[in-house]
């Protein structure tokens, strides 16, 4: 491979690079069937059920494999080939879209119009082997998920030289965005109002094409995978993943705070169909244009966001998205108009892709290559493993609010809580994510 030329500091300064726009591609082409999905399985579990707490549990589904199978993946991810993890990821990921599309068709007849879910009077029981299915296939492609990011993080710093990983991730979050907020939930609103079945067959073809191109990326690990012969035991492997990072104390607290930021963010988010349609009376068109604000946001953030550390330093960057998260949840808790949430979902998405931008290219420098995949695991089973808690504590929360209160004010009652609990997690947050903290662990003075 032809390496990209360099200056005196190290950074490019010509193109990341052919198998950086293959892994570009298939990562865009991926997150365009993430955003068909985003539409499509939503829109799917409230023409099953209108139940707050079974639609919450596929959310629950969706991110509980990052609470139970993060910490495996990492030792997969320095066992094996991770290009190859990547792909076989994707392929399986296609399969599982393919059954639910295909079991989708089968009960299409059953299911109410999509215009209409809202309104009209579901029979969960004709239906309850659909939901099953829709639960196991969101629990797999959860685990397909975690295998296939953790060895994507692991990979790009083969891909791309140090001094190129914010701006090789930025701009890879930024057009992931728009892949996956602002062209795939139009294009999944526009498929599902044809048939309830369709989107979820073009989803199975964006994966198996993404599996395709990381096939054609040529560049090899870093790192060759440890023979059989000379792997040390499981256990003993993910001990040393789990050491490395509690014993570095800045890398630790950043995984606590990410944990609590993303629990946070999950409360809101479980049961975000339910109070689309019912408080801002979003049609499933609304409902993907709804969307799109965080993709407005998220391509704003990855182009700008290693600007942005460079113009105000990494640790006000960071203060921004605790509090900008903080206020758009007190706006959205108390909106009544989409285009307002629409306006909250850009701001705190963007200033969260700020936050992985930074945050992911500093663990990508700082981590070795032989242990990256496995801290990492450690690293996201704290950061995303309080997704499930937080999605599943959502929705107790609004089945609890409701039965003592109006429907209105239970669906608003994850957001307000959301709000106030940011409060408290910035106050201990800010000491632990100053500039200085930030450069001295990217120095290697933890």
């Amino acid at each position: 491979m032809t390496e990209p030329t360099t200056t005196d500091d190290g950074s490019a300064n010509r193109s990341l690079g052919v198998n950086y726009r293959r892994l570009f591609a298939a990562s865009t082409i991926a997150n365009l069937g993430d955003g068909i999905g985003l539409i499509a399985y939503p829109w799917l579990a409230t023409a099953i059920t209108r139940d707050p707490f079974l639609i919450a549990l596929v959310a629950v589904m969706q991110r509980l494999p990052w609470l139970l199978f993060s910490l495996p993946a990492g030792v997969i991810t320095d066992r094996y080939e991770r290009r190859t993890l990547m792909a076989w990821s994707n392929v399986a990921r296609s399969f599982l879209a393919l059954i639910v599309a295909c079991v989708v068709l089968g009960a299409q007849g059953s299911l109410p119009d999509v215009d209409q879910i809202a309104d009209g009077s579901l029979t969960f029981e004709t239906n309850v082997g659909l939901y099953i299915v829709l639960l196991v296939a969101t629990l797999l492609f959860g685990v397909t998920e975690v295998v296939h990011d953790n060895a994507a993080q692991t990979f790009m710093p083969a891909v791309v030289r140090p001094a190129q990983l914010e701006k090789a991730n930025g701009r890879l979050w930024g057009t992931e965005m728009i892949a996956n907020t602002f062209a795939g939930p139009p294009l999944g609103a526009f498929l599902i109002a044809l048939a309830f079945s369709l989107p979820f067959f073009v989803d199975s073809l964006t994966f198996a094409v993404a599996a395709l191109l990381v096939w054609l990326i040529t560049v090899p690990n870093r790192t060759a995978p440890v023979a059989a012969e000379h792997r040390k035991p499981w256990t003993t492997e993910l001990s040393e993943g789990v050491r490395w990072l509690w014993n570095h104390d800045f890398l630790r607290h950043l995984a606590i705070i990410l944990g609590l930021l993303n629990a946070l963010g999950s409360i809101t988010i479980a049961a975000m169909v339910l109070f689309a349609q019912e408080l801002l009376g979003t049609s499933a068109t609304e409902f993907a244009l709804l969307n799109t604000g965080g993709a407005v946001g998220g391509i704003i953030g990855g182009w700008t966001a290693s600007a942005i550390s460079k113009r105000i330093g990494t640790g006000p960057s960071l203060y921004l998205t605790l509090i900008g998260s903080g206020l758009s949840s007190l706006v959205i808790g108390v909106a009544g108009w989409w285009p307002i949430v629409w306006l909250m979902f850009a701001v705190s998405t963007g200033l969260g892709t700020v936050w992985n931008v930074i945050t992911v290219s500093l663990r990508q420098t700082i981590i070795p290559d032989d242990i990256l995949g496995r801290v990492n695991s450690v690293y996201r089973f704290f950061a995303w493993g309080m997704i499930p808690i937080g999605s599943l504590l959502g929705g107790v929360m609004i089945i609890a609010v409701d039965a003592v209160a109006s429907r209105e004010a239970a669906l608003r009652s994850p957001w307000i809580a959301a709000a106030a609990l940011h409060v408290a997690l910035f106050v201990y947050a800010a000491p632990k994510l100053t500039t200085a903290r930030i450069e001295g662990a990217r120095a290697g003075h933890d």
